[in-house]
């Protein structure tokens, strides 16, 4: 029990320490858990800790990643991605595994042996490029996007590889694979062992179709079951459980536990319990993970690593150049533009935990040697290390190149409407069907090629381009416009092109919208006064329900909720005198000055004036319980 407790304060705590730092300098969460496993790797040694079977056991934080990946695809959004799937995933495995295996051979390694490693190195990390993603906001990007279909399609042909390497074994290896090296995965007990083909495919079938069966049809009642006794530890252990199962069934019929939980999570992307799932499930999962990149860290064999410095470097670099150059390749192909085709190319240039996984197996089988095993582990170790790198090469050297006014291949637009809407995603495409349906003709922006190519099928029409460039403002007709309507999903680019757009065109009516309550004060200050803050007007709406719930009448709803509308309009005006876009608002010594002076008069003024409004004096209105407060359930559209 000591020696548990010892572990997990060890890796606690470097993750507690390490990560926070790492994420304030800007390095983001996966390479923070990376040198903390480097940095803890020296003292795990000492204790004569086995890291991989540690590794092994985080990895099931993968399976979790990919179960919540699942829930936020519904069956037929996977369907449409089938295109990208087979053509992206399919090419980017196939020719990276050609290109790496003819390299092999030049080398002097057999076929087998250069297919083998051609393979493993094909893959990409499922945790490090879907973590990152998530947490930069990039997942939804025609980069990202890709990036997920590679993935996606990694994670499937494990399967058709875990199959092949067996048939790959040389005689020569065969004391190889008597030895030590178990790769950990492989079930004690299996469903298939020593059936023929076709009964092995008739139970893999029959696994995949429990799963979807499953999680179609009993889901609902093993949830009503389990909220019948009204404790929430249930839920989360029924989460953990359902997981578990699903990743267990995959493993006993040769499957992947990842593509298998992801299959449930796609099944299940229409429950409404998807949401309690997630929120069961993501905590869990976020430990795992970054156990799993402590792991990374921690099992890098330093002194291998420098009895071959040069040549395990230059064999990393060298993979990664060459994964990049097919990626961007792919990426010419299926017309991924601007700074998504070199998001999708770094974000997948490393080697994937799936690597550590088909060394060993390949090593088991007499598929290759140990020693060459070793070295390319270091490799697949080192390419994930330098991952979260590149990531900081693209957002602060690349992106901001390509929102400078010399990045081409935007749309040509041959018309000139007196209203332009930048962005075209879920608030700009509202507005632009309001307006259409008044009648009024608008020119429509947007970054996402994959969106447009969507909107085009439906005979909307939309440019393709990035809205804050100058130039194709000035195509678009900005100049004749009267009103443009700011509905991009990116805080700093709505910030830039308000600023722009006020500076340039003093007569043109600008309508920004505002990401939360600190963009509002941005906007202000860059000069736009018809600032809509994109959740205010459904939180009012939802806060209106509220008081109606509770016995309120509609029209005193409707006038509490428009008295605390004008009080938060006034509250904000006011504070953006002080506000200072040079100086975060927590250390802006007048802001917070300001916000402590007025904060309780504020308070007391709004107080008096919802209690004005029902006609009761102040203090009633913190005891009143109406007694006619509806009970059924009202949806407010």
């Amino acid at each position: 029990m000591t020696d548990f407790l010892l572990l997990a304060f060890i890796f606690l705590a470097a993750g507690v320490i390490a990560v926070p730092i790492a994420s304030r300098l800007g390095l983001g969460s996966v390479l923070g858990y990376l040198i903390a496993g480097i940095v803890i790797s020296p003292i795990l040694a000492v204790l004569h800790v086995d890291v991989i079977s540690i590794q092994h056991f985080a990895e099931f934080g993968v399976v979790m990643m990919l179960f919540l990946v699942g829930l936020e695809l519904e069956p037929r959004n996977l369907w449409s991605m089938r295109g990208r799937l087979l053509g992206l995933g399919g090419g980017q495995v196939g020719l990276t595994a050609a290109a790496v295996m003819g390299i092999a051979m030049l080398l002097g390694l057999q076929w087998s042996m250069a297919l083998a490693i051609g393979l493993i190195f094909a893959l990409s990390s499922t945790a490090i490029v879907l973590q990152s993603l998530g947490e930069k906001g990039l997942l939804k990007s025609d980069g990202g996007q890709g990036a997920f279909s590679v993935l996606l399609f990694q994670d499937i042909a494990v399967i058709p590889m875990l199959a092949l390497f067996p048939l790959l074994a040389l005689p020569e290896l065969a004391h190889h694979g008597a030895g030590g090296h178990d790769d950990g995965h492989g079930p004690a007990l299996s469903l298939v062992a020593g059936l023929n083909g076709w009964k092995t495919t008739l139970v893999t079938l029959a696994a995949i179709a429990a799963v979807v069966l499953g999680g179609s049809f009993l889901t609902r009642p093993i949830f009503r079951f389990i909220s019948a006794a009204g404790l929430r530890e249930l839920f989360t252990a029924t989460a953990l459980f359902m997981v578990i199962g699903i990743a267990l069934l995959m493993s006993l019929v040769g499957l992947s536990p990842a593509l298998g939980t992801f299959l449930a999570g796609v099944v299940l992307a229409n429950s409404e319990y998807r949401h309690e799932l997630e929120s069961d499930i993501d905590p869990f999962k976020g430990l795992l993970l970054g156990l799993f990149f402590m792991t990374v860290g921690a099992g890098i064999n330093f002194a291998l690593l420098a009895e071959n410095l040069v040549p395990i470097v230059a064999l990393t670099l060298g993979l990664m150049a060459l994964k990049c150059g097919v990626l961007l390749f792919l990426a010419r192909l299926f017309h991924i533009k601007g700074s998504d085709k070199w998001l999708f190319a770094l974000s997948l240039g490393q080697a994937g935990e799936f690597g550590f996984v088909l060394l060993s197996f390949a090593v088991a089988n007499a598929v290759l040697p140990g020693e060459l095993a070793d070295r390319m582990l270091l490799v697949v170790a080192l390419s994930m290390l330098l991952t979260p790198a590149l990531f900081i090469l693209y957002e602060r050297v690349i992106a901001p190149r390509y929102n400078q006014p010399e990045d081409g291949e935007a749309d040509d637009i041959d018309e000139r409407n007196q209203i332009i809407i930048a962005g075209m995603g879920r608030v700009g495409g509202l507005i632009d069907r309001m307006l259409s349906a008044a009648g009024y003709t608008t020119t429509v922006i947007d970054f996402s090629a994959v969106q447009l190519e969507n909107l085009r099928r439906f005979g909307l029409r939309a440019y393709y381009g990035d809205a804050t460039r100058p130039d194709l403002l000035h195509a678009a007709g900005i100049a004749e416009a009267r009103v443009l309507v700011i509905a991009i999903d990116d805080k700093e680019k709505v910030t830039e092109l308000t600023r722009y757009a006020i500076q340039n065109y003093p007569d043109l009516h600008v309508v920004a919208r505002a990401i939360d309550r600190e963009h509002v004060y941005q906007l202000w200050h860059a000069g736009c006064r018809d600032i809509i803050r994109e959740t205010f007007d459904s939180s009012l709406r939802m806060g209106r329900s509220a008081f109606e719930a509770m016995g309120i009448s509609r029209d005193h709803s409707d006038k509490m909720v428009e008295a605390f509308a004008a009080m938060d309009r006034k509250v904000l005006a006011s504070m953006a005198d002080v506000f200072d876009p040079d100086v975060p608002n927590n250390e802006n010594e007048a802001f917070i000055t300001g916000v402590r002076d007025r904060l309780g008069g504020w308070q007391e003024e709004m107080g008096a004036e919802m209690a004005r409004i029902r006609g009761i004096r102040p203090t009633q209105a913190e005891t009143e319980t109406p007694n006619d407060a509806p009970q059924g359930k009202k949806i407010e559209g």
